[in-house]
C-alpha cells in the first residue's frame, strides 16, 4: 500500500474512533426547562376596595402559586371592557354595576367579592346647596355608566327626583373631584380618598353609601370563556384573593403600605379609607353568593344593577344572573 493510501486510512481510523468515543462518553440530554407561567393580567380602576390585589402581589401569593399576575390601572369603564373584550387583560376588578352593564357583549364570571362600599362613596354639594331640591339645574360630575351613577339615581329617587332635573357633566371619579373642588361644578359623586379631601377644601357631604347599604360591591371577574379554559389558574387566584383579605383584615397597617405603594397614594390615606369598607373574606364570600337553593344578597345587588342599565337602555333586560355569579371557586377553597 502506498504512503498516500496507508496515510488516508489511518485518519478515517482515528476518525471513526473520535466518533465512537464521542457517542459513548455524551451525556444523557437534559430536560428542558418548564415554561415560565403565561402573564396574568387584571385590570383595577383606582380603588382602595381592590386591596386584596396589592397584598397577593406585595406577598408573593400569586407568585407562590406558580402565576405570574399583573394588576394594571385602568380607570375608565369602557376602557376596562373593552381591553377585556380584546384579550389585552384578562380578568377586571370592577363594581357589580359596571360588570353586569357588559352582560348582553360579555359574558363574564364573578369569581370572587372584595368588599362592599360602607361610606367610601358619597355625593358632594357646595355648602349652600341645602336639599336635593336644590340640586334641579345645577351641574352635577358623574362618570356615567358607573358606580357613581348608579348610586346618584338611587338617591335621587329616594328624593324625588330624577336624571333629568340635573345638568350632567360625565367625568371620571377623580376628574369629578377635582372639578368639584376647582369650583367648575356644583355637585360630584366620587370616592375615597377624593371625598374627605374634597370636605377638607370646604365640600359638603350630602350623602354616602351608609346611605345606601349593600349597593356598591366589587366583585373580580373573567370571562367566560376564560374561565372555562384555565379552571385551575383561576381557582389559585380566588384562594390568593383569601389569604390576602385574611391578611388586610388582620393587618391593616402593613397592607395600607402595600395597597399605597401599588396605587402611588399616601399610607394614611389607604388607612383612613379602609374603615369606609366592608372587605369580603372567605367567610364573608360565602354569606355574599349564598347557595343555589338560598341565593346571597350578590343575587339581589346584581338584579338591582341591571335593571338599572335596562333603564339606561344599555341593556335589553335583566339577564339570568345565575349564569353570572359562580360560587364554585371559593366553595373549593378549604376553611
Amino acid at each position: 500500500m502506498s504512503k498516500k493510501y496507508l496515510a488516508l486510512a489511518l485518519a478515517i481510523v482515528f476518525a471513526l474512533t473520535a466518533v465512537l468515543a464521542g457517542c459513548g462518553s455524551s451525556q444523557p440530554a437534559q430536560p428542558a426547562k418548564p415554561a415560565a407561567p403565561q402573564k396574568i393580567i387584571i385590570a383595577y380602576t383606582p380603588w382602595t376596595g381592590y386591596a386584596a390585589l396589592f397584598v397577593a402581589q406585595s406577598k408573593g401569593m400569586f407568585k407562590a402559586r406558580g402565576l405570574d399576575v399583573e394588576v394594571q390601572a385602568i380607570e375608565g369603564v369602557g376602557d376596562r371592557k373593552q381591553a377585556l373584550a380584546a384579550g389585552k387583560i384578562q380578568g377586571m376588578a370592577a363594581s357589580i354595576d359596571v360588570s353586569i352593564s357588559a352582560a348582553e357583549s360579555l359574558p363574564l364570571k364573578y369569581v370572587w367579592a372584595f368588599d362592599s362600599s360602607a361610606g367610601a362613596d358619597g355625593l358632594l354639594v357646595k355648602p349652600e346647596i341645602k336639599s336635593y331640591a336644590d340640586l334641579k339645574g345645577k351641574q352635577v360630575a358623574y362618570h356615567k355608566g358607573s358606580a357613581s351613577h348608579l348610586m346618584l339615581t338611587e338617591l335621587l329617587a329616594k328624593n324625588n327626583m330624577k336624571e333629568s332635573d340635573l345638568v350632567p357633566v360625565d367625568m371620571k371619579a377623580s376628574e369629578a373631584a377635582a372639578a368639584f373642588m376647582a369650583g367648575k361644578v356644583d355637585a360630584a359623586v366620587t370616592w375615597e380618598p377624593h371625598l374627605s379631601k374634597a370636605v377638607k377644601a370646604g365640600g359638603k357631604l350630602m350623602a354616602t353609601t351608609k346611605d345606601t347599604p349593600g349597593l356598591i360591591a366589587d366583585v373580580l371577574v373573567f370571562k367566560d370563556d376564560y374561565v372555562k379554559a384555565n379552571q385551575a389558574t383561576v381557582q389559585k387566584i380566588v384562594e390568593a384573593m383569601a389569604e390576602a383579605t385574611d391578611f388586610l383584615i388582620k393587618n391593616p397597617a402593613e397592607a395600607s403600605k402595600m395597597v399605597a405603594e401599588g396605587m402611588k397614594m399616601k399610607p394614611e390615606d389607604v388607612a383612613s379609607d379602609f374603615p369606609t369598607l366592608k372587605f369580603y373574606d372567605l367567610k364573608g364570600n360565602l354569606e355574599f353568593y349564598g347557595t343555589a337553593d338560598k341565593p346571597g344578597p350578590m343575587h339581589a345587588v346584581t338584579k338591582k344593577a341591571a335593571q338599572f342599565y335596562v333603564d339606561q337602555k344599555v341593556l335589553k333586560a335583566v339577564p339570568d344572573v345565575s349564569k353570572i355569579i359562580d360560587n364554585s371557586f371559593v366553595l373549593k377553597i378549604k376553611k
